[in-house]
């Protein structure tokens, strides 16, 4: 079985930049990690081909710094990884970004199955995974917190609801979503660090991948970021103490003034 698992190397949350003229996140430069939930859908392949065996592709598009994010991944157990890096990548929206993670997984070509993390943590969107799977009309499970069966022909997996879970199957290949809730990932090994640090990673440019370039990057993005900035701060609230009668009615000659004071304006 072949298990593609596409994560994103994010910035780190106290190191958050941004362009003022894009609008966008500045990542080159930026202390970076492996997104956390993407940590969850490595770890998931990694268990599954310890079941049933085949490999683990680790897949990303980013700056050439996230060749770092795929050692990491490498240095956990995955058996190789595949940077998608280029110029006219940067910018891109939720559906640019899924996009050309679809035709660089038209491009490797043969897979059972790819698992996302749900979302990202510097976009909180959790609309590329379902994004994938719909550019390349793959069935999906988003939100799944554990995995009941799997072959070669199908999967069966448990999705998460507000209010409990619901058990889905689909056929393979299928595209899947996970939760923190299906795992713990695993720490990096030694004999990990060491294939990670000899591993090859191949990039490929957007003219390796077979895409139209006005669907990529920044001018390929149906959704644009107008503007960025930081909310004004709250005032400070104001306790009324005293009798609950009396902290009552004051309150209520307070409503009183307001409610006064926007009818007058």
């Amino acid at each position: 079985m072949h298990i593609v698992v596409c994560i994103k190397q994010v910035p780190d949350s106290t190191n958050v930049k941004i362009n003022p003229k894009t609008n966008t996140l500045i990542r080159e430069g930026v202390a970076s990690i492996i997104n956390p939930f993407d940590m969850y859908a490595i770890e998931e392949g990694l268990r599954i081909r310890e079941k049933i065996g085949g490999k683990v592709t680790v897949l990303t598009m980013g700056p050439p710094q996230a060749d770092a994010a795929l050692r990491e991944a490498i240095s956990m157990g995955a058996d190789q990884g595949i940077l998608v890096s280029d110029r006219a990548f940067a910018g891109s929206d939720t559906w640019a970004t899924s996009y050309t993670l679809s035709a660089a997984l038209r491009k490797i070509g043969e897979f059972d199955l790819v698992i996302c993390g749900k979302q990202a943590s510097d976009g909180d969107t959790a609309q590329v995974g379902p994004g994938i799977a719909t550019h390349l009309n793959l069935p999906q499970i988003t939100y799944a917190r554990k995995i009941e069966a799997i072959d070669a022909q199908h999967i069966v997996a448990e999705r998460l609801l507000e209010n409990g879970y619901e058990a889905l199957e689909a056929p393979l290949p299928c595209l899947i979503t996970v939760v923190k809730e299906i795992n713990e990932p695993r720490l990096p090994s030694l004999k990990g660090k060491m294939a990670a640090k000899k591993a090859q990673i191949p990039v490929w440019k957007a003219a390796d991948l077979d895409t139209g370039s006005v669907k990529l990057g920044l001018d390929g993005s149906p959704t644009k970021v107008v503007r960025i900035f930081t909310p004004q701060p709250r005032e400070s609230g104001q306790i009324l103490r005293g009798e609950p009668r009396e902290a009552v009615a004051a309150l209520v000659e307070k409503i009183k003034d307001i409610v006064i004071g926007a009818s007058a304006t």
